[in-house]
């Protein structure tokens, strides 16, 4: 059997246990979250600037306070199990092949995606918490807009630092004229970009819109790692995606349980950890253009209201403005999954051709 055979048997492989897994472990999960009623018990009635929020209110004033959040626990917790699992398979069986093909957990690829999701991860399952307890200075509780600013901006540095200082990283791909040098700035990146696709977690708004999003962005840079020989990262990228797959299907409408931020956070994070092992940062904004979209319509809002003291959208983000008008969440959820698609397929062509 030729190598390449057997790294696509690897990456397929773990992607599918992993999906398996989290699909029989969400009864548990479910029945859990439902007991104890882990839901929000109020919706925010104010936007990011201190104005009223009516349509957003009106949009998800049954839904948030009828269904559990922490369902991002099923991907984060899921893709550390399986990875312990076949590591510590490794560990006491050093001598069969397959045993030791399938860990795919390695300090050169691995450890610091892993270390971004559960990081990120565990913030964000304590700002659920504080949600679904009504705690906290944020609008129906949780941590503030700066606190989170802060912790993505914590975990950006200790990111960049680590990839200038140990990795020796000080270089960005462009595709189509090879590597650009920015030394030290490479950590002010590192922190800009993870922030960047921190902002577009706003895109965790409808029934599977996240998680399909999602999917797609990991999916291409599963492909990418996978071209670019680094078997565990690609493996990481297929695991996580097929746990998001299985999230999707108890996530679609009507939805079981949503990401929550544990979810959100930790895939943000991650994503852009992963752009940067692969080199591919500059075709993030690509593959990751629903993030874009989705962040850029809050940001335009904002300005607009600031500058010109009226709205461009009904509600921000965009999916919202589409739901307020009239749009059917299935018809909204369906086209976003096309276009993030589409958006993955270009991404990853341009980076394979550069």
């Amino acid at each position: 059997m030729e190598p390449i055979a057997i790294n696509v048997i690897k990456v397929f492989f773990l992607t599918v246990v992993g999906s398996v897994l989290a699909v029989f472990s969400t009864p548990a999960l479910t029945n859990f979250l439902y007991r104890h009623k882990l839901w929000r018990k109020s919706v925010r009635t104010k936007t990011i600037d201190g104005k009223e929020a009516k349509i957003f209110y009106k949009l998800h004033k049954e839904k948030e306070v009828s269904a559990p959040r922490f369902g991002g626990l099923l991907i984060w917790v899921t893709t550390l199990i399986e990875a312990l699992f076949f590591w510590s398979l490794s560990y006491f069986f050093p001598d069969f092949f397959w045993i030791q093909k399938l860990n795919f957990l390695s300090r050169s690829q691995t450890w610091l995606p892993m270390f971004s999701l559960i990081t990120a991860a565990l913030v964000g399952l304590f700002d659920d918490i504080l949600q679904v307890k009504g705690k906290g200075k944020y609008i129906a509780g949780g941590l503030t807009f700066r606190e989170r600013f802060l912790m993505v901006s914590l975990i950006g540095l200790i990111g960049g630092l680590w990839f200038y200082f140990k990795l020796d990283w000080k270089t960005i791909h462009i595709p189509g004229n090879g590597d650009f040098f920015i030394g030290p700035f490479y950590i002010l990146l590192f922190v800009i970009v993870m922030l960047a696709c921190w902002s577009g977690g706003v895109i965790d708004g409808l029934d599977g819109l996240a998680g399909g999003a999602f999917a797609s962005m990991f999916g291409a840079f599963g492909v990418i790692a996978f071209a670019q020989n680094q078997i565990n990262l690609a493996a990481f990228c297929g695991v996580i995606t097929g746990t998001i797959l299985a999230f999707l299907w108890f996530n679609i409408p009507p939805a079981r349980f949503y990401m929550g931020e544990t979810g959100s956070l930790a895939l943000t994070s991650t994503l852009a950890v992963v752009a940067f092992l692969t080199d591919s940062v500059l075709v993030l904004p690509v593959i990751g253009g629903l993030l874009v979209i989705e962040s850029g319509s809050v940001i335009l809002q904002l300005l607009s209201k600031k500058i010109r003291k009226k709205k461009i959208f009904l509600s921000a983000p965009i999916h919202q403005h589409l739901q307020a008008r009239g749009w059917q969440e299935p018809k909204i959820v369906m086209r976003f999954w096309i276009i993030g698609v589409v958006f993955a397929i270009i991404g990853v062509a341009i980076r394979l051709l550069g």
